[in-house]
């Protein structure tokens, strides 16, 4: 069995060492979406959905994968997924990029991480529990777009397929930027260029993302956990772990989320660009806050943008699609304040100085 748990260790670092080598970020994504109207990194998630969904299709049918049955709290999800979305633009990165940026050395992603896992334990097994036990008492649902809809599972993916690679091929039909990209001059060759400076597309980032979830399930499940990817429980374990020493705490997902870390540091170190970061206060003081929404809204939806964005939505769980939607809201809002609200005021600061120095000329 314990060969078994460590297998988390391998699938983990696996996708940190991906994520961190591709830079495949979420939290990014869900900005650039409202900030840039560039919806590329979505695309991006939409595929790696697709992947994880076929093959859990395939895993499913055969019966060497069970997905279990289970109900969702629906105002808990909206509202937890919300201010999940809130958290992720504060700490710079959602649950799963703020391990992986921690293994690349930035203090910033540690405050994040220390924060995010500690409210986690603080709202599953402590004192903000009761908080999440009220907002997701009064509605639990059945999870299933199939059983509530009486649509058949492998329709609901074939429509998510068609939809993918509809947004994919017109997205890469688009014409490309006719200036030169500079490069940087390679310092790698062979193996480790291949692994550890070349630069792939989110789209192929996204595939390897895929078949990483899709074969977290299978090799989870032979330890008893019927379950994928999972990040927030995980870190919350580790902080109970730490303070009751209760060794049945580290399962497969404990070892999953340490492996992430690993597996990006792993590539960090091999690409050079491992280096410890002190950021400034705002910094700080926004990867605490972001950290702690994180941790409580995670929680309170019973997902991240892993376990919930990427995870659930592959299952065709009406869970998953509800709160992929509300992070990717809460992801807008704090991004109207972080990023839209100063460039709309740097911009009517810059007419305002503008008009007045016309106005100083035409009457000299």
């Amino acid at each position: 069995m314990t060969w078994l748990i460590f297998s988390g260790l391998i699938v983990g670092a696996l996708l940190g060492f991906v994520m961190q080598r591709t830079r495949f970020c979420l939290a990014g994504g869900f900005r650039d979406m409202y900030v840039q109207k560039n919806n590329k990194m979505f695309y991006a998630l939409l595929i790696a959905i697709t992947v994880q969904s076929i093959g859990l299709l395939i895993l499913t049918s055969t019966g060497i994968v069970e997905i279990p049955t289970a109900s969702y709290p629906l105002i808990g999800t909206i509202i937890g997924s919300f201010i999940f979305g809130i958290g992720i633009i504060l700490s710079g990165g959602c649950a799963t990029g703020t391990w992986y940026r921690a293994g690349e050395g930035l203090i910033g992603s540690w405050l994040a991480l220390a924060a995010y896992a500690f409210t986690s334990a603080a709202t599953k097994f402590g004192i903000l529990l009761p908080l999440m036990n009220g907002l997701n008492k009064p509605t639990n649902v059945n999870t299933s777009m199939a059983q509530t809809t009486g649509i058949p599972t492998w329709i609901w993916v074939l429509i998510l397929t068609i939809i993918t690679v509809f947004v994919v091929v017109k997205t890469l039909r688009k014409p490309k930027p006719k200036f030169a990209v500079p490069q940087l001059k390679q310092k790698f060759t062979g193996v480790r260029h291949l692994l550890f400076e070349k630069k792939y597309h989110p789209f192929v980032a996204a595939i390897a993302v895929g078949l990483i979830a899709l074969l977290a399930w299978p090799v989870s499940e032979t330890t008893g956990r019927m379950y994928g990817l999972g990040i927030t429980t995980p870190s919350a374990n580790i902080i109970q772990f730490l303070v009751t020493g209760d060794t049945k705490l580290l399962d497969w997902g404990v070892f999953l989320v340490l492996g992430i870390f690993l597996g990006s540091y792993i590539a960090a170190r091999g690409s050079r660009e491992f280096k410890w970061r002190l950021p400034d206060k705002a910094i700080i003081r926004n990867s605490v806050i972001g950290g702690v929404l994180m941790g409580f809204g995670a929680s309170v939806a019973g997902g991240c943008s892993i376990g919930n964005g990427l995870v659930e939505t592959a299952t065709m769980s009406w869970k998953g699609w509800i709160a992929l939607a509300s992070m990717i809201l809460g992801a807008w809002t704090m991004s109207y304040f972080l990023f839209i609200r100063p460039m709309k005021k740097a911009q009517k600061s810059q007419v305002n100085n503008k008009n007045t120095v016309t106005s100083g000329t035409q009457m000299t």
